[in-house]
């Protein structure tokens, strides 16, 4: 997959805690975290569910209609998704290398090879294993950043044609905030 399609978005963080989502094409999605580590949000076109992190750079976008789909974090504030979409998160530096490097062509960067795309569905058990992971990932960086109000992990969001997002940050659990860029 060397031509995916790209769908940027932006993020703000409003008064109330949440991240106001607009993407590129019209859409907008607001979302929130939610104590049990994941993202709820809804959209502008009625749709609504959670964005989980699994392991260090896969989602899993739980839509409240029972579907599913998985989307991989490459980098440079890009998520690429099953179908060929790669969300593209320009509010973070991060996004805007990626734009910039993807413009330039630059070998590896601007193309999407097919190891990097999400896997089509996991088991329950492959998907225990990422969450454990995510676990064991969020204590050490938690134990490692003594006294530092600062955490950015490497997470992301979903991102699918239907308005989904990008997986690129992790808002910090130490405080209500947003680090700029929510997995998602």
């Amino acid at each position: 997959m060397t031509d995916p399609r790209h769908l940027g978005y932006r993020d703000e963080l409003l008064a109330d805690g949440q991240v106001h989502r607009r993407y590129e094409d019209g859409r907008s999605e607001w979302r929130r975290r939610g104590a049990d580590r994941l993202v709820h949000w809804h959209d502008s076109l009625g749709r609504s569910g959670t964005d989980e992190p699994l392991g260090r750079d896969l989602v899993k976008r739980r839509r409240a209609d029972g579907t599913t789909e998985y989307g991989r974090d490459i980098g440079y504030g890009r998520t690429v998704w099953a179908g060929g979409l790669v969300t593209l998160n320009r509010t973070s530096f991060g996004g805007r290398l990626g734009v910039v490097v993807g413009a330039l062509g630059v070998a590896g960067l601007a193309a999407v090879t097919a190891a990097q795309l999400p896997p089509a569905e996991l088991s329950e058990a492959e998907e225990e294993a990422l969450r454990e992971e995510s676990r064991r990932q969020a204590a050490a960086d938690s134990s490692g950043s003594s006294g530092s109000s600062d955490s950015s992990s490497s997470s992301d969001d979903g991102g699918s044609d239907d308005g989904d997002g990008g997986f690129d940050g992790d808002w910090s659990d130490s405080d209500d905030g947003w680090d700029g860029d929510d997995f998602g």
